[in-house]
């Protein structure tokens, strides 16, 4: 009985299999809906998402900050999206902040004299964009990142989102924000390090401001691999969003979930969380699928959108 129990959900699975695949239509062409981003979806299931403002070296305007809230809070719930890829085009995957963006809050704060209403102008507009990246930890879809070239300032606030990082070898990584009199308040200071082993490093970077090459960065375990060039990278991400994009999107949403939740919880804690999801998720048909395959040692399993 649990045999045919499974055959018919493998039954029921590939043939949302096939309604899928014959809607989807796989494009490198620009999404029109957005001004700062251009998406794309080179494999099934994988969407590359790009910053695209190469002419200011990928700075982030007020558009492009509201944009990548957008885009990920709507990927988020895009059933054909199970991973992202983010890169960047031109020379550069982020220069920063684009500091003539910030003239228009300038202006707002030079409507008052007591530091209190200036305040009262700042803090929105620092929590929006806190919001506007952590949009990119929160979206289930495991995201990485392909940095090629130099990544400054808000560009390093970006990637420490991310749930893989990867770069070529002329990429270099800077927490800029001390050369312009300010700490960092996007979420450098507090994710980057919890990704890097060691405090002290943490520490010089933050203070000094000075460059983070990626050899350094893959010894200290900021990023995962180095690529001999941007097309290789490039290549390398696909590949990887491929893999992950053929495995149950109810298994590796839920993985991703778990992880960024235990990051900032105790284990305990992080054990009670992950077995009131699984007790659900335990019976879903990707868990029957998988593990049929799995025993029966057959093709590799089709998992229907989630």
């Amino acid at each position: 009985m649990v045999i045919n129990i499974i055959k018919n959900n493998l039954s029921r699975s590939m043939g949302n299999y096939l309604q899928v695949a014959s809607r989807l239509r796989y494009s490198t062409e620009m999404s029109p809906a957005y001004k700062t981003l251009a998406i794309s979806t080179p494999k099934p299931f994988v969407y590359m998402v790009k910053l695209n403002r190469p002419e200011k070296l990928n700075a982030l305007n007020p558009t492009m900050w509201r944009e990548f809230k957008e885009c990920f809070e709507e990927l988020a719930f895009n059933p054909d999206c199970r991973v992202i890829i983010l890169s960047a085009a031109g020379k550069a995957f982020c220069s920063g902040i684009d500091l003539q963006g910030m003239m228009e809050i300038g202006q707002n704060l030079a409507q008052h004299e007591d530091i209190a209403r200036k305040c009262r102008v700042l803090e929105p507009k620092i929590k929006n964009y806190q919001d506007s990246l952590t949009a990119i930890e929160k979206c289930p879809k495991p995201v990485i990142a392909a940095v090629h070239g130099a990544c400054i300032g808000a560009g390093v606030d970006i990637i420490s989102t991310t749930d893989i990082r990867y770069a070529s070898s002329n990429a270099y990584f800077q927490i800029k924000e001390v050369d312009i009199g300010m700490a960092a308040d996007v979420g450098t200071l507090q994710r980057f390090p919890k990704i890097v082993g060691s405090d002290s490093l943490v520490r010089e970077l933050v203070y000094t401001a000075r460059k983070y090459p990626a050899a350094e960065a893959l010894e200290s375990g900021f990023i995962s691999r180095i690529l001999d060039n941007e097309e290789s990278l490039l290549n390398k991400a696909i590949e990887i969003a491929e893999n992950i994009a053929s495995k149950s999107p109810v298994a590796v949403q839920g993985s991703k979930i778990s992880m960024v939740y235990s990051r900032d919880h105790s284990v305990q804690e992080g054990l009670d969380h992950i077995a009131m999801h699984n007790k659900a998720m335990l019976q879903s048909e990707d868990f029957l699928n998988a593990a049929m395959a799995q025993a029966v040692k057959g093709d590799p399993p089709i998992f229907s959108k989630l």
